[in-house]
């Protein structure tokens, strides 16, 4: 069975940094993407950042430059390097195990096509 860790939210400054992390037990090596998504309260959980087996990447417009997804060679942890956060980034922060290949995080209702999600992990970002 798909289990989905998040850790590392926390507290910072803007313009501070915070690294996610997401632990990924039975995910299949055949999964085809990995994604994170974020959700403030009264909203949508949205897209933020996609990555397929080959280790290619997809991200939405507000985060391009700033955060960055990866995963390791094990493909066993997904991350989330996020750089110059802003109080808009405040959000709990969601990994997530897709059904099928990548598409891009904007990709309309892509929430919809989540095979498993993680639990979530607060980040705030304060001004």
């Amino acid at each position: 069975q798909v289990q989905l860790v998040e850790s590392g939210g926390g507290s910072v400054q803007a313009g501070g940094s915070l690294r996610l992390s997401c632990a990924a037990s039975g995910v299949p090596r055949s999964s085809l993407c990995m994604a994170w998504f974020r959700q403030v309260p009264g909203k949508e959980r949205e897209g933020v950042a996609v990555i397929d087996s080959d280790g290619n990447t997809m991200s939405v417009d507000s985060v391009k430059g700033r955060f960055t997804i990866s995963k390791d060679n094990a493909k066993t942890t997904l991350y989330l390097q996020m750089s110059s956060l802003k109080p808009e980034d405040t959000a709990m922060y969601y990994c997530a195990a897709m059904r099928g290949g990548c598409r891009h995080p904007a990709y309309p209702f892509y929430r919809l096509l989540v095979e498993r999600w993680g639990q979530g992990t607060q980040v705030t970002v304060s001004s």
